[in-house]
């Protein structure tokens, strides 16, 4: 007969070492768990504390402003603690003001990283946020307003990044123009222009011009989309490049291994950002939003954090052409 003892006690080491497992892969998420309450436990914050549909008819003129929507994104701004995995790098996020570039701004801060983010001028209330978060992390934050559709523009921005960081070692391609067109003959030539400069051209630009000084250990990560794989029928443009985004990080990939620098993506499914109020969808599908997904809501952009910081970490060091996805079951990479 087993001791009743022993069994406990296997239990209880069996059960610490799980703990010290998630740790090391999410630590910035688990030291936030470790302060939550029963009611913000895992399981349950994912079904239950976040908003779910259905939401507010709301819209604002592009590219939009966090501080204007409800309920108010969750960047992390509270809850993501670091711990110290990206001490001493140098990123550069596309994007960085709001949504998904916000999350990942506040993350690699608090991980020890400066920061420099790019956003277009009329984001300014936003990019002030982000920055005075990056300085109480103790780190540098670097803002470069400006369009990204403009190729010297890009050239510049990295540049000034460089310079003010003393040099780019991550690179996050994040920024993204989003608009719902019911069908193709409602997409004008200058805005189907205005989509693909700003999420392919500029990804180029930007990526050509950090990669001539990145140093072995750098590391890409581009924002993709589950559009990629699964488009919506209201947004073909924005799918399209998104689709060429996952190619773009997986052929980089094979001409960046022999320097030593990583390149993945990350492709997330419907998220609470600016870009769904300010034409990325339909008010009618904006009521709804996330709630065809498991959890039956949205995610936030908090929730996509510990990925950005897997991908630019030294624990990635053999992850590299892959594609993460974060879509709340709806089955993709």
């Amino acid at each position: 007969m087993q001791d009743p003892v022993s069994q406990a006690r296997r239990r209880l080491v069996q059960q610490a070492s799980l703990g010290v497992a998630a740790s090391l892969a999410y630590p910035g998420w688990m030291a936030s768990v470790d302060d939550a309450t029963d009611e913000q436990a895992p399981g349950k914050r994912a079904s239950t504390n976040y908003p779910h549909p259905p939401f507010d008819e709301q819209s604002q003129p592009w590219p939009g402003l966090t501080s204007k929507m409800h309920p108010r994104p969750d960047h992390g701004e509270t809850s993501y603690r670091g711990s110290g995995r990206l001490a001493g790098r140098k990123a550069l996020i596309t994007g960085g003001d709001s949504g998904i570039g916000r999350a990942a701004a506040i993350a690699y801060a608090r991980e020890g990283a400066d920061v420099a983010v790019s956003y277009l001028p009329q984001e300014e209330p936003d990019a002030q946020e982000v920055a005075q978060l990056i300085r109480e992390a103790g780190r540098k934050a670097v803002l470069v307003p400006g369009d990204i559709r403009d190729e010297a523009f890009c050239k510049d921005m990295v540049q000034k990044a460089r310079r003010q960081l003393g040099g780019i070692d991550i690179l996050v391609n994040n920024a993204a123009r989003q608009q719902s067109h019911d069908s193709i003959e409602q997409i004008p030539s200058d805005q189907f222009d205005w989509t693909l400069k700003t999420n392919l051209y500029a990804m180029f630009w930007i990526t050509r011009e950090v990669v001539a000084s990145m140093p072995a250990g750098g590391a890409i990560v581009c924002t993709a989309s589950v559009n990629a794989y699964d488009p919506g029928e209201n947004l073909l443009d924005y799918a399209m490049t998104k689709a060429a985004i996952v190619a773009f990080a997986k052929s980089l990939a094979k001409q960046m291994g022999k320097k030593g620098i990583r390149v993945n993506a990350v492709a997330p499914g419907p998220f609470w950002t600016p870009l769904q109020v300010t034409g990325g969808q339909t008010q009618k599908k904006l009521r709804d939003f996330g709630a065809d997904t498991l959890f039956e809501r949205p995610g936030q952009p908090a929730e996509l954090a510990p990925i950005y910081v897997l991908l630019a970490a030294s624990e990635a060091s053999y992850i590299t052409g892959q594609v993460f996805g974060a879509s709340g079951g709806r089955g993709q990479p």
